[in-house]
């Protein structure tokens, strides 16, 4: 190759060199948005958003109706009863109070029935309480213990000797029944005498509304339990409550 042939080919290739300006133009040209590509982007952002909304709303509708649903249909347990711990009412019949009322004072006698205070939930004593005026030479003492649950006999006394008197403990016409007959020949001075009758009962407390008690006495020289007042007869009844 001559030194001419070598000359013309250098001259071609430095009238070929890319133009550096016009490059780094083309490319900035080309990397740039265009603004209907813009418009586009922003016509799909938005076709894609408004479906996602709209499923968001109502997914969120759907739970707030499922839940009120349920609050609805949730099946609302009966309240408990308002007093849970009270006692059944007993099986046993209850013999109604006596219709004569109470006549606490007649003659020489008067009389109170009232429940001892150291009686306790399971147990009980009911005093008759006796004062004469005049020395009683006949005397029954009868008291009467409504037959509620769990009544039962544990015993009974008196402030009067045991040897003056017969006495009885047994259940009638439902009623557990205390009776004191005083034994002939005996008296019983003036003055306050108490009669008592000791039972078992249900536990929690008893009501003695139903219990009566009934004192017939002669005194003086009466004929006996069972003579009129021109004779020293007298008579005396009551209840508990």
């Amino acid at each position: 190759m001559t030194d001419e042939l070598r000359g013309l080919l250098r001259e071609s290739a430095e009238a070929h060199l890319p133009d550096r300006a016009r490059i780094l133009a083309r490319v900035g040209r080309g990397t740039a948005p265009r603004p209907r590509n813009r418009e586009r982007v922003r016509v799909r952002v938005r076709a894609l958003t408004w479906p996602k909304i709209a499923l968001a709303t109502l997914a969120t509708a759907g739970t707030l109706t499922v839940s009120a649903l349920m609050v609805v249909t949730t099946p609302h347990a009966p309240d408990p009863p308002r007093n849970p711990t009270a006692a059944a009412p007993s099986s046993v019949a209850r013999p109604a109070a006596p219709v004569e009322g109470s006549r606490t004072e007649n003659g020489p006698l008067w009389a109170d029935g009232s429940v001892d205070p150291h009686s306790n939930t399971y147990w009980a004593q009911s005093n008759v309480t006796l004062k004469a005026r005049e020395p009683l030479t006949s005397l029954v003492v009868e008291l009467r213990i409504a037959l509620t649950e769990g009544v039962r006999d544990t015993g009974s006394w008196r402030t009067r000797p045991a040897a003056d008197f017969d006495l009885s403990a047994r259940q009638e016409g439902g009623f557990l029944v205390y009776r004191w007959t005083l034994k002939p020949g005996r008296s019983v001075p003036s003055g306050e005498h108490v009669f008592a009758g000791q039972y078992d009962h249900a536990p929690g407390g008893r009501d003695a509304k139903d219990d009566t008690y009934r004192i017939d006495a002669t005194a003086g020289a009466g004929a006996g339990a069972g003579a009129g007042a021109a004779d020293g007869g007298a008579s005396v009844w009551g209840g508990f409550a």
